[in-house]
This record gives structure tokens, sequence and C-alpha cells, in this order.
């Protein structure tokens, strides 16, 4: 049997905990080092009053991914976690009065926008079929290889790939491409929403970014019972069972570096050695914080960030018939919020509001009975000036103003216990450079090319993983870079003595 090495691994999010597992289970001695007091990144847990909210992530498709892991572990995946499939996808309501239930059965959404909006089902078909023949085709390449390797490159044919890529889906924005293919404003908006998965601007992230809707449409939204925060319980169950170690309360100070290789941390003043280093946490505080390299730090801020949030938790003393697990309410003039968003980086007066309901899958565990844990979130810039206390009430009353008018219903006088998350909280609690959610964003063709690597070109045996670097933000995609991470790591390790 070869030589077990000794990884650790900053950062406890789920790209850190799953690279924990993935290598754990390759013979590697792996120890996690998290700063909080329980692993989970973005990934949290609020309990207030009776009410339980998940305070991140809220959207969960491709369990696959999931699954992958359970599989390589040798374990039973329903001896730690069950989901089930969501009928209706996202429930989207427009000031007109129009509102639309995305079915994640294909047919039956088609259905429901001719029904609802005159769209023609067959050009609602056509677009989800091509967005599922780009994600074949194209996305599974760049989600699942490094596209910083040329070994990995010639092996997945990235550049024939981009050869027999559509012009539009480079050069074209994504709302350029929904406009053309659909002839009703209002499913122009619901497609155009998508860029918001990577936390993007639909005026300029390129329209490759129509392969996302496939990911519903044809795979399907679940649930995960229990929350968001189950995944995290079971992942963290399953890399325990597999000899992984972990150190909550304990903040790294300084990654170690010699002769270009890094050779161990820095915790308590106290010098760590091991042979391979993963960085879960914010590339750009990797670099700033962990190495002492603000020139590198600063490259990496040349990339735009993503969008961040303002979120409240309200407990909410009422049940709404009308809502589903995902609601969006949206804004009249989306084009106005996304420049508000990147551009001016200013708080828009009529936002697109989104609204999570765990329970309504599980009554009476996440909310008292006959009522209901409001996860309620808007996009905002990644900002320090978002999180000033007159931003965060004029948010919430922009909020407020939005949903009773929509629900026609008093929403505050409702609100019996309450919450907030803003770009400053999440940067603190999750080290997010400016509470970005999502990294950096895709507002750019090249976007993808120019994310951070999964390992460092410069330094032997560091690497990173998570969503500011390759493949992006978002459960599927963090998944997809632990699987990238070590997968290099292995490769790497065949070489090491």
């Amino acid at each position: 049997m070869s030589r077990k090495f000794k990884a650790f691994i900053i950062g406890s999010g789920i790209a850190g905990i799953s690279t924990a597992i993935r290598i754990a289970v390759n013979n590697f001695d792996v120890t996690v080092f998290e700063k909080n007091a329980c692993p989970g990144g973005k990934i949290g847990l609020l309990e207030k009053d009776g009410y339980t909210f998940d305070t991140g992530p809220s959207l969960f498709v491709q369990p696959e991914n999931i699954e992958e892991l359970f599989k390589l572990a040798g374990e039973d995946i329903h001896e730690y976690f069950n989901y089930k499939p969501v009928n209706i996808g996202c429930k989207y309501f427009y000031e007109d009065g129009t509102v639309i239930n995305a079915y994640t059965d294909k047919k039956k959404f088609a259905h429901e926008l001719n029904t609802t909006t005159g769209e023609s089902q067959e050009k609602t078909l056509v677009y989800i079929n091509e967005a599922g023949s780009i994600y074949k085709n194209i996305g599974t390449i760049f989600l699942n290889h490094s596209l910083h390797k040329t070994s990995t490159l010639k092996r997945a044919n990235i550049l024939k790939a981009l050869r027999n890529t559509k012009s539009n889906y480079l050069f074209s924005t994504l709302h350029q491409s929904n406009k053309k293919q659909f002839s009703n404003a209002h499913t122009v908006q619901l497609f155009d929403r998508y860029a918001t998965y990577s936390g993007s601007n639909p005026y300029q992230a390129p329209g490759m970014l129509k392969l996302i809707p496939h990911i519903e449409f044809s795979e399907g939204v679940f649930y995960p019972e229990g929350g968001m925060i189950s995944i995290i319980n079971a992942l963290y169950k399953l890399a325990v069972k597999k000899g992984v170690q972990f150190k909550f309360k304990t903040e790294v100070q300084k990654i170690i570096v010699d002769e270009h290789k890094a050779k161990g941390i820095v915790v308590d003043n106290k010098n760590l050695q091991a042979d391979v280093i993963i960085s879960n946490t914010d590339v750009y505080f990797t670099y700033l914080n962990l190495l002492n390299d603000k020139r590198k730090a600063d490259i990496v801020l040349k990339q735009e960030r993503s969008s961040s949030a303002i979120i409240f938790y309200w407990g909410i003393k009422k049940e709404f018939k009308q809502l589903e697990l995902h609601n969006i309410f949206f804004s009249t003039n989306y084009e106005a919020e996304f420049d508000a968003i990147f551009k001016q980086k200013i708080l828009y007066s009529d936002p697109t509001v989104y609204v999570n309901i765990t329970s309504k899958f599980e009554p009476g565990l996440h909310a008292p009975a006959n009522k209901e844990n409001w996860f309620v979130m808007v996009n905002v810039a990644s900002d320090k000036k978002m999180s000033e206390e007159n931003i965060i009430k004029t948010c919430r009353q922009n909020i407020l103003s939005k949903l009773s008018r929509l629900l026609n219903e008093d929403v505050e006088s409702l609100i019996e216990t309450e919450d907030v998350l803003h770009p400053q909280l999440i940067e603190a609690n999750t080290s997010s450079y400016l509470g970005a959610l999502y990294g950096t964003s895709s507002n750019t063709k090249s976007a993808a090319f120019f994310r951070h690597p999964n390992f460092s070109k410069d330094m032997q045996r560091l690497y990173f993983a998570g969503g500011s670097v390759h493949p992006g933000g978002g459960i599927p995609l963090c998944l997809k870079s632990a699987q990238i991470t070590s997968d290099i790591i292995l490769e790497d390790s065949r070489k090491w003595q």
C-alpha cells in the first residue's frame, strides 16, 4: 500500500467536506479546520422563537452529486439523507396579476406558459431541449474538468466543444437569446432569471447560461427532508465515519510555504505539517490573509464579484395557501434592477423578491402549526454600503410594500419573529469577499476561463475548492469543484515520494 498522505483542508463548506470525503476514501489522512462552531459554510441553520430557517442556499437540484459521494464511500445514502421531488419548481408573480407555476414536468410547464402568456408550447419545449443539448455537449465538459490543465483539456475535448458551440451562446447575452426565442415579456423575464443562479446579470452574461433551465425542467427540483442543513449534516457524518477529523472554532492563521511548496499551516501560533493543503475559503482571502500575497489577491479582484443579498428570516403567523416552496415576485423593470446591482451599486426601489418556505413540505417541523417560516431574499451589490442600517431598513420596506401589494395582505403585521443577513455578515461568517454569494460573476463570455483554477500554478501541493474557484458558486458547482480538485490531487499524489 502507498504511503498515507496527510491533508489539511481550510474551511468546512460543502466543497471542503466533499473534498475531504473523496480523498479520505483514497487513503489520505484528512483534517478539516473550521473557524466557526459547526460545518456548512453558507449552508446554515437559524432557530428562533419556534421557527427554523435555512440561512443560505435553498434550492436543491442534481441529487446525484450527493449520491456519488456515498457510493464512493460504500455507504447507503438513505441511512443518512433522504429527499423527494418537487412538483412546482417555482411560482412566479408579476405586477399585472399574472401568476405562472413553473412545473418541473417540462410539458406541463409549456402548457402553463401557453395558458398564462400565450407562449407557444413548441417554442418552450425547443428551448428546454436545446438547453439540455448545451448542457450535455458543452456544460458537462466545463463543469467536470479543470480548464487550466493541458492534460484534462485534451482528454475532455474542450476545444472541439468550443468549435461546435453556436456563436450566439457566447456572443449574445442571455437576455438577447431569450428575447429572440420568446414573444412574451413575462416568459423572457422568467428565463432571464437563471443568470442569478451564478450571481450574474442576464443583460451582460452570455447566452451559454441558457443551459441552466435544463437542470430544473429535465432533471427536476427536489426537497431535502429536514431542509438544506440536512445535506451538510449527512456529509459531515459520512466524513467522520471515513476517518476525517474536524477542528471547529479553529482559525488558520497562515499557510506555510517553503521553496514554492505548501508544507503546512499555522494554528494557535503553532506550525502543523502536512503533505497537501486545500483551501475551501475565498481565494481572495487565501492569498491576502493566509499567504500574505496582496499582489495575487488584487489579481483575483480583477474579476467582477457576483451579486450579494439581503435576506430576512420572518416567522409568519399565517399560512398562505397560494404560495409554494419557492416563490418569485418580479420587478417591473428587470434591466433597471440589474443596472442598479452591477453598475450603480445602489439599492433598487422595486426589487425582485424571492420567498422560500420549507414549512410547506414539513408542516410543524420548521414553523408552529398554521404558521410559516419565510426566507425572504433580494439580490444586491457586493458592496459594504449594502449593510448600512438605513439601506437595510429601506430594503425591508421595499419588500413589504411589494409582497403586501401582490398578496393583498398586510405582511408586516404578520411577522412575529425576525432576523436579517446582509453582505457584511455574509463576509464575516463565510469569508466571502464583500459578501459575494458566488465568488465571481459570469458577466463576460470569458468568465469561465478566468475563474481561479483548483490548484496553484506557483506553489506545489496547494489546492482550492469552493464557490470562488472553478467552476463557480452554488451547491452543484461546489460539489463539482470538490470532484475536480480531488481528481487533480489524486493524480498529482502518484508522483509524490
